[in-house]
């Protein structure tokens, strides 16, 4: 009996412990403290229609390489941004420049099973050091997610994707890199901060 009463009070306690942490964790997401404003972009990527790619935070307006894939796809790297978790976050906007509807092809996922198994994404990419000699590829979650825009399938004529692809960071004195994916030519592109 004593054996039967533990085992239903460490239930109880996990129970309690998840209860008050999901409770937590609505009350964390919950109202922003009387600040109703939205905030004016999204942390995950949208599809826009046409050219006019609003730009993310920290880009310019001039891409730091502009890449043309098969098909008329059009990779544009709009930054490179170093940050002090020690990743290199790349962003770009992926477009159709086509006069038709394109699949994304499925290489630019990469060959990794891991990766594959997770669904359509740019887990492919690759950043070189020259100097450093060394290649970093995607980062991953705990799962074997890759920490890249996923979950794309086809582009219509015009239409644009707002991608990121996340890497660990090559050391501080490396401020160029060149910059892979599969189906594009390299490019040579420099990390800001």
């Amino acid at each position: 009996m004593s054996m039967r009463f533990t085992a239903k009070a460490r239930r109880g306690m996990v129970a309690l412990t998840v209860t008050a942490g999901l409770a937590v964790g609505v009350a964390g997401c919950g109202g922003s403290g009387g600040d109703d404003k939205k905030p004016e972009g999204s942390a995950s990527a949208s599809r826009t229609s046409g050219s006019d790619a609003s730009p993310q935070e920290g880009q310019s307006d001039e891409p730091l390489a502009e890449l043309k894939g098969s098909d008329g796809l059009l990779l544009q790297v709009t930054s490179a941004q170093r940050d002090s978790g020690g990743f290199v976050t790349v962003n770009g906007t992926l477009k159709n420049d086509g006069a038709k509807s394109l699949v994304i092809p499925s290489a630019l996922s990469g060959n990794e099973t891991e990766i594959i198994r997770n669904g359509r994404s740019l887990g492919g990419a690759t950043l070189i050091d020259p100097q450093g000699k060394k290649r970093y590829y995607v980062l991953r979650d705990t799962d074997g997610r890759p920490l890249t825009t996923t979950g794309f399938s086809t582009l219509k004529a015009g239409e644009s994707l707002a991608v990121f692809m996340q890497f660990p960071a090559p050391p501080a004195n490396t401020s160029e890199v060149d910059f892979q994916l599969p189906t594009f030519p390299a490019a040579s592109i420099k990390i800001s901060g």
